[in-house]
């Protein structure tokens, strides 16, 4: 293979970097060490082919050390990867968190979305020099948000919330980030002994395994392994348990698929890349309650005949990062993981594999790329991932909140689990309140409560405020007005009342919000979003970001119905004929704004 190499060449501290993930390079690149003949062999071909799922953990670890990925360095990562440096820079230029050209050590990225603007009116043409505007980080209960992260052979990052005008000066400026503040906080309802997917969270020590157990943890992993495999799905399918990603596909049937593949390398995938705007339940429970993940997955690879789990994090969630892989290393020595788990005869491990910065990541098939090395594009279905996935074995996708449900379901039974909750919407549901209201955070209900209640769960409006709308499911979902607080959030009402509760997002709007500039931040999001592959969201997208600005110049005028026509056309078309949800549901939210609440009038 001709990687057609450029001159450019990797600094000392970049080959550094790479080595301390693939170890020191062998003779190979100089021609191969001799046989016994004194002919040189060169190794590589399938073997380093193998490597490619490194590419993504490589990247990483030049971005981290030197701050930026230059041609030097993706030169070497060719060599070392037998990828070509083409390929290298399509997927870096790919992840927002990675940048080719040379920045400062100390970076500061500045949450200019939905939640962070309204709450601090902070935008794109309003930072500091130096900061970098950031879609979501997911800390839109303390809003407004900021990540650092300063580069260097050990790399710190912290997310920031909430954060002032003068931190964020200071932080550009290189002073350290104050401590985060407790997990707890994101969760106002605890500690409750009737919560139970938040019944740990601010209870227990992230940190100890000891704590966990002694917390009714890893119950329901002996109950699983006294119950066996067939008896988890069918439990898992009795609960009416759906996929709480915004999808809502029933597990029991995705579980039951795939242990029915005649194939037995399988592979089970977490899909913790939360980026939805106003979206950060996952993140909660992951600082939170890590050992419930772990446990959680090791239950749904032994009811699936999975041999291996990737949880896919996103890689704004430092801590969430630092109490996952401690969970998953203590787990392994203790036996939770690893092999023979339990003296059960089950193996099981688990890989923790970073995000850098992709809203399509969070689509089932793009994590698939992602992970096997590539730039994170959805791949077309079918076939599906539970018989074509990950690898090209067939494949388990669960968000953070499904698998969280597991624990209960099996500790409980699958027939008392599907008590809780409504005729369509079976079991407990984590909403993500923010905005203008007096306790914003994680909340955990039965499906059932009407939105007021929720909103009156979160201490009500904030003193002075006023309702103008409620977004429902995220940039993705869609708006309501102040005169539906009464719908119940249940999946089969929202249908019915024309919105989602896609990912849980209940963000509160109240007057002094502008919501001609909320549209135009969503139009913006998803412009940048798109990954580009198909061209209804690809154009599709970019079009809508400036028929909706025209639209916001031409309000009042004769013009104005004609961009509102076009406008509504293109949602139309991307709806339509996009190959995943992204372009599906990239107007959803400016279409219920123009039709629920009136936000242009002509």
């Amino acid at each position: 293979m001709d990687l057609k190499i450029a001159s450019a060449s990797a600094s000392a501290d970049e080959r550094s970097a790479v080595d301390s993930l693939l170890g020191v390079a062998p003779e190979t690149f100089q021609g191969g060490e001799r046989n016994l003949e004194g002919l040189r062999v060169a190794r590589g071909g399938e073997s380093l082919r193998e490597l490619r799922p490194l590419l993504l953990p490589t990247l990483h670890k030049v971005n981290d050390r030197i701050g930026h990925i230059s041609r030097g360095a993706i030169n070497y990562i060719s060599q070392r990867l037998d990828v070509a440096p083409a390929e290298i820079y399509g997927v870096a230029t790919f992840y927002a968190l990675f940048e080719t050209r040379e920045r400062p050590p100390t970076q500061v990225h500045v949450c200019v979305d939905l939640a962070c603007r309204a709450m601090s009116g902070c935008k794109e043409d309003d930072l500091p020099e130096g900061a970098v505007a950031s879609p979501c980080l997911g800390a839109c209960e303390r809003a407004p948000a900021v990540l650092v992260i300063e580069t260097g052979v050990q790399v710190r990052s912290q997310l920031l919330a909430p954060a002032s005008r003068k931190q964020i000066d200071e932080l550009v400026a290189g002073k350290h980030a104050p401590d985060e503040q407790p997990i707890a906080h994101g969760a106002p309802q605890t500690p409750n002994k009737d919560l139970v997917l938040l019944s740990r969270i601010g209870v227990v020590d992230p940190l100890s395994i000891d704590d966990y157990i002694a917390n009714d943890g890893f119950n329901a992993l002996k109950k699983a392994f006294k119950i066996g495999a067939d008896q988890v799905v069918a439990e898992v399918a009795t609960s009416g348990l759906v996929g709480r990603g915004g999808a809502a596909f029933p597990t029991g049937r995705k579980w039951a698929a795939v242990a029915a593949q005649p194939i037995k390398t399988r592979y089970l995938v977490c899909n913790a890349d939360e980026s939805e705007p106003g979206t950060f339940k996952d993140r909660v429970l992951l600082e939170g309650d890590p050992f419930a993940l772990v446990e959680a997955m090791t239950i749904a690879a032994f009811a699936t005949g999975c041999q291996h789990g990737y949880i896919y994090l996103r890689g704004e969630y430092p801590r969430a990062m630092r109490n996952l892989t401690n969970a998953v290393e203590v787990s392994r020595r203790k036996n939770y993981l690893g092999e023979n788990i339990l003296n059960s005869g089950f193996n099981f491990d688990i890989t923790i594999f970073k995000g850098a910065g992709a809203y399509i990541c969070g689509e089932e098939t793009a994590i698939f790329n992602s992970i096997e090395g590539y730039r994170g594009e959805p791949r077309n279905k079918p076939p599906f991932p539970v018989e074509v996935g990950l690898f090209g074995k067939p494949t388990v996708v669960n968000n953070v909140e499904t698998l969280f449900n597991i624990l209960p379901i099996i500790d409980n039974t699958g027939e008392k689990y599907a008590a809780w909750g409504s005729t369509g919407s079976k079991g407990k549901k984590l909403f993500c309140v923010s905005g203008a209201v007096e306790k914003p955070g994680v909340y955990e209900v039965t499906f059932g409560a009407t939105l007021r209640q929720l909103i009156d769960l979160a201490g009500g409006l904030k003193r002075g405020s006023k309702i103008q709308a409620v977004l429902l499911g995220g940039a993705a979902g869609g708006f309501v007005g102040p005169q539906e607080l009464d719908l119940e959030l249940t999946l089969e009402a929202a249908q019915q009342a024309g919105t989602t509760l896609g990912s849980g997002v209940i963000m509160v709007l109240d007057e002094t919000v502008d919501m001609v500039d909320q549209l135009q931040r969503i139009a913006a999001f998803f412009r940048d979003e798109s990954c580009g592959q198909c061209v209804p969201c690809r154009v599709g997208t970019v079009r809508q970001q400036e028929a909706l600005a025209r639209l916001v110049e031409s309000t009042g005028t004769d013009r104005a119905k004609v961009d509102l026509q076009l406008l509504r056309d293109l949602g139309q078309v991307m709806r339509d004929a996009s190959i995943c949800g992204l372009g599906q549901t990239a107007h959803n939210a400016i279409d219920s704004a123009l039709t629920r609440l009136k936000v242009f009038s002509a």
